[in-house]
C-alpha cells in the first residue's frame, strides 16, 4: 500500500513537472514575465524532487531576472527624474514648442543603399501603406502611397544610384506620396516594422549603368553582398518512398517542393547567401536526418518546404499558404498538419518523446523562429497576390514539427499551398508559380536579415 501510494505521489509531481514546463512556454509565447517566472521556480522545484538536472532552468530564471531588475531600475530612476523635473519652478518664459506637433506623423524620409526609409513617431501597421504599379510606354511609375503627415516633404530630395527618379510629395493632408520612376523593370517590397517602413529594391544593382562613378559601383556591390555571411538550408520535404502528400493525377507534394527548393537555392545564391539544400533529387531522408546539415554547417536559419492537403469531402474549399514554427500546437488546424508532416517519422508521442521534444525549445529560438515566419509569410503572399488575388492567407501558426526539432538555429514549415484544391493544386505544378513562391520566401529572409542582421 506504502509502495502505491509513493508511486502515485511520485506521478503527480511528473505532471506538475511537465504542466509547468508547457505553461513556461505558452508564457514565452505571450511574452509575460511574470508567468516565466513562476512556471521556471516550480519547474526546479519539482524537477529537484524528480532528480533532475535543472541547472538550465535556473540559468534561464537567473537571466529572467535580471533583465526584469534591470527594466525596473530603469523605470525607477526615470520616475525619479520626473518627480524631480515636476518640483522645479516654473518659469515666467513660455514653454517651448513641441518637436513633433500634433499635425505631423512622419518623422523622417530618407535613402540608404537600395532602400527608401520612413520613420514614423508611433507604431505603425501595414495598413499604413499602399502600393501600386503605372506601366508606360517608356517607363515604369511604382507609386508608394504613405498614411501619414510629414512636415519637410517639399525640401526633402531622395536618390539611389541607379532608379532614374524619386519623388515626395504630401499629396493630401495625411497621404504622403512617393513615386518611384524607372526605365527599367524594378523589383520593390516593403517591410513595415513597428516605427519604420522600408522599401527596399531588389535588383537595383542591375539597373546600374555603365558610367556610374566607382563610388556608386561599390555602393552597389555592397548591396549585392549584404547576405554574403548567411548561411541557409533548405530542406525539401519528403522524396524517394516518401512521396507526401498527393493531388488529382497522382501529383506528388515531394515533386512540387523541391522544385520550389531548387529555385529558392538559386535565388538566394544569386543574392550572395551561402545556401545548401538537403535533397537535389528523388531521394528518401528520415525527418530526424534533416536538420543534421543546417546543424553541421552552422546555418543561420533553417527551412523545410512542404505543400499541404485535406480530405476529398473539404479539398475544393481548403486552401492557401501558411508558415509554421516550433511549438506545442494550439490549434486543431496545426496539429492536423503537423500530423501529416510528422508521419514519416516511426517515433510515437509517448511521454519521454514529449519531454525530449520540450527540452528542445527555448525562449530566444522561439522568439526568431516566429518573427522569420511572420517575415517569410507576409511577403510569399504579397509576392503571390499580385498575381493571383485568390490568394488566401493561412497565417502563421505554431506546431510540433519534428523536422523542426533538431536544429539548433531558428528554423520554420513552409506549407506553399494545398495540392489537394483543384486550383491551386494545379497552380503548384507549373514553374512560373513555383518561381513567384520561391522569389516571395527569399524576400521574406531578406526582411527577416535586415531586421535581425
Amino acid at each position: 500500500m506504502l509502495l502505491n501510494l509513493n508511486f502515485a505521489f511520485a506521478n503527480s509531481i511528473e505532471e506538475e513537472y511537465n504542466a509547468n514546463r508547457m505553461s513556461y512556454l505558452r508564457a514565452v509565447l505571450n511574452n509575460n514575465t511574470a508567468l516565466e517566472i513562476k512556471h521556471l521556480e516550480n519547474i526546479i522545484k519539482y524537477g529537484k524532487k524528480l532528480g533532475h538536472n535543472t541547472s538550465k532552468y535556473e540559468k534561464e530564471l537567473a537571466k529572467i531576472k535580471k533583465r526584469k531588475n534591470a527594466t525596473s531600475s530603469k523605470t525607477t530612476t526615470k520616475t525619479k527624474v520626473q518627480k524631480a523635473q515636476t518640483a522645479k519652478k516654473v518659469t515666467k518664459n513660455k514653454p517651448k514648442p513641441k518637436t513633433n506637433s500634433l499635425n505631423y506623423t512622419v518623422k523622417n524620409v530618407y535613402t540608404k543603399n537600395n532602400m527608401i526609409v520612413i520613420d514614423f513617431y508611433t507604431n505603425i501597421t501595414k495598413k499604413h501603406i499602399d502600393y501600386s504599379i503605372d506601366k508606360t510606354k517608356y517607363s515604369n511609375l511604382y507609386l508608394f502611397d504613405i498614411k501619414g503627415s510629414f512636415k519637410d516633404a517639399r525640401p526633402t530630395k531622395l536618390e539611389i544610384s541607379g532608379i532614374d527618379r524619386i519623388y515626395i510629395i504630401q499629396k493630401e493632408k495625411n497621404l504622403l506620396h512617393i513615386k518611384v520612376r524607372d526605365k527599367s523593370k524594378l523589383k520593390p517590397i516593403y517591410i513595415v516594422n513597428k516605427k519604420q517602413i522600408i522599401i527596399k529594391f531588389l535588383n537595383i544593382s542591375s539597373n546600374v549603368n555603365s558610367n556610374t562613378t566607382k563610388t556608386n559601383t561599390n555602393r552597389n556591390i555592397i548591396n549585392v553582398n549584404r547576405y554574403k555571411r548567411k548561411v541557409v538550408v533548405i530542406d525539401a520535404g519528403h522524396g524517394g518512398k516518401d512521396v507526401g502528400a498527393v493531388g488529382s493525377n497522382k501529383k506528388y507534394e515531394k515533386k512540387v517542393v523541391l522544385a520550389v527548393g531548387k529555385y529558392l537555392y538559386n535565388i538566394l545564391k544569386k543574392r550572395g547567401y551561402d545556401v545548401y539544400i538537403t535533397r537535389k533529387g528523388d531521394t528518401f531522408i528520415e525527418v530526424r536526418n534533416r536538420t543534421i546539415l543546417a546543424n553541421k554547417k552552422n546555418a543561420d536559419i533553417f527551412l523545410s518546404i512542404h505543400a499541404n492537403s485535406i480530405a476529398k469531402s473539404k479539398a475544393h474549399k481548403v486552401k492557401g499558404v501558411e508558415t509554421f514554427f516550433l511549438s506545442p500546437a494550439r490549434s486543431a488546424r496545426a496539429k492536423r498538419v503537423a500530423a501529416k508532416e510528422n508521419s514519416s517519422d516511426v517515433r510515437s508521442m509517448s511521454l519521454a518523446t514529449k519531454n525530449s521534444f520540450l527540452t528542445v525549445l527555448n525562449q530566444s529560438k522561439i522568439t526568431a523562429s516566429n518573427k522569420l515566419a511572420i517575415d517569410v509569410q507576409q511577403n510569399m503572399l504579397y509576392t503571390l497576390q499580385q498575381k493571383y488575388k485568390d490568394t488566401v492567407d493561412g497565417g502563421v501558426r505554431e506546431g510540433p514539427f519534428w523536422v523542426l526539432v533538431g536544429a539548433q538555429m531558428p528554423s520554420i514549415l513552409i506549407e506553399v499551398g494545398y495540392i489537394s484544391h483543384p486550383t491551386e493544386g494545379k497552380r503548384l505544378y507549373k514553374s512560373s508559380y513555383q518561381k513567384l513562391l520561391a522569389n516571395g520566401i527569399a524576400n521574406g529572409i531578406d526582411s527577416y536579415f535586415l531586421k535581425n542582421p
